[in-house]
């Protein structure tokens, strides 16, 4: 997909108090903001269709490579993105660039897009807005289900952790099996929606790939390794950042196991709600770089029945400091459907 900048895309319709949007040919009314983060904004959006407007209508069809990804409803997820210079306007075509390249059940597909030049404001230098479209999931995050889950003292069965775990692998799988092979740098609850299906483990979906790159880097050199550590402090979420992104060696080569480190983290917090490398932020004199780098983790306490000493070996498994003998999401999908069977019920 290309990059649209035309003036008549997204923008707002005056008329209805800034209350529609138009990406490309479809038109969209904004129901209600579901998040925002940065210079990003979540909205729930609902197409408007008139007669006059199903063939464009039809046109939004044709965009999307899975017709199931289309809407029954007519609701969307819109992201909403202000861009203020020229390296931000990069890293949205950039985003748009690379999730257009997967097509996954569990990765979240974009389904359209626009960015439009905008007159900068007295305030700011804003001079491009962006617009992604996708399917909403309006059960939230895994992080979401887990604060909920918390407050409540309730807690994934085992059954159901190895599910939602197992449909991440294979999203994953999907982005490594690129060659190159794409890394999504931002493995966490955060980033993983979830649905609630009923008598059915619940759909986990990966999403933002915002972060997302060629996953294989050679380092050479001490500014080498300086920058790409810059970047991950930028882009990688600190609780999920595998270690040789918070001190990378000034001769090493990177790979896409910089995701089975955050894969570990992400499965360790489906049981517990929390990276196992949190703690460290609460407690007096703690380090959360110390506690990553040394694979400081501690066990909470669980459900009761606890969860089987196998689950955490396996988060031990992938969570090894030195990338090298990390395993790789070929071996993990092996292990995950091995303890699906086991531990089925």
């Amino acid at each position: 997909m290309g990059c649209s900048l035309s003036g008549l895309n997204a923008l707002y319709d005056a008329a209805n108090g800034g209350g529609d949007v138009w990406i490309n040919d479809n038109r969209f009314r904004i129901v209600r903001q579901l998040g925002e983060g940065g210079f990003a904004y979540v909205y729930l959006v609902k197409e408007v269709v008139s007669d006059s407007s199903s063939a464009s209508a039809a046109g939004l069809a044709k965009k999307v490579k899975d017709p199931s990804h289309l809407s029954d409803d007519g609701t969307y997820a819109l992201k909403k993105v202000l861009v203020q210079n020229t390296e931000q306007l990069e890293l949205v075509r950039e985003e748009i660039r690379v999730s257009s390249l997967f097509s996954h059940p569990n990765l979240l597909p974009l389904l359209d897009h626009a960015i439009i030049a905008v007159k900068p404001t007295q305030e700011g230098s804003r001079n491009h807005e962006a617009y992604l479209l996708f399917p909403v999931h309006l059960d939230g995050t895994l992080l979401d289900n887990s604060n909920a889950m918390k407050a409540k003292k309730e807690f994934f069965s085992t059954s159901d952790v190895l599910q939602i775990f197992r449909q991440l692998c294979a999203g994953l799988k999907h982005m490594h099996s690129f060659d190159p092979p794409y890394a999504h740098n931002d493995v966490k609850p955060g980033n993983v929606l979830l649905t609630r299906r009923k008598g059915q483990s619940p759909l986990a979906i990966l999403m933002d790939f915002g972060s997302a790159r060629p996953a294989r880097k050679q380092i050479r050199s001490r500014s080498e390794a300086l920058q790409l550590q810059e970047w991950a402090s930028e882009h990688c979420s600190a609780p999920f950042r595998a270690p040789e992104l918070w001190d990378c060696p000034s001769n090493a080569d990177i790979d896409e196991r910089t995701d089975i480190w955050s894969l570990g983290c992400t499965l360790y917090a489906i049981m517990y709600g929390v990276s196992p490398f949190e703690y460290a932020l609460g407690e007096a004199g703690g380090s959360l770089q110390l506690a990553i780098i040394n694979v400081q983790v501690k066990w909470p306490a669980g459900p009761k029945p606890p969860y089987p000493e196998a689950l955490h070996q396996f988060v031990t498994w992938m969570l090894q400091p030195q990338a090298a003998v990390r395993p790789r999401i070929d071996d993990i999908i092996i292990h995950v459907d091995k303890l699906i069977s086991k531990f089925s019920e």
